[in-house]
């Protein structure tokens, strides 16, 4: 499941991040690493962004971002 899937509340864990070269790595340097917990925040209401809850702080990411991480739930 990728990370744009999740619904409000539910906890998940990275397990890849996908996307190529430059995405890739904006994405691991805000901390987006395989074996992190996220949490779902909130939903734009239109639908995007999303703010999403990890490392301790709060992160907003396009959907189309976050259809580049995968995760599973915990």
């Amino acid at each position: 499941m990728t990370l744009d899937k999740l619904q409000i509340g539910k906890r998940s864990k990275i397990t890849a991040v996908n996307g190529g070269g430059a995405l890739r790595r904006h994405l691991l340097d805000m901390g987006l690493t395989p074996h992190t917990e996220v949490t779902i925040q909130k939903v734009a209401p239109m639908g995007d962004p999303i703010e999403i809850h990890l490392r301790g702080y709060e992160l907003t990411l396009r959907k189309e971002d976050a259809r580049n991480i995968t995760v599973e739930e915990a």
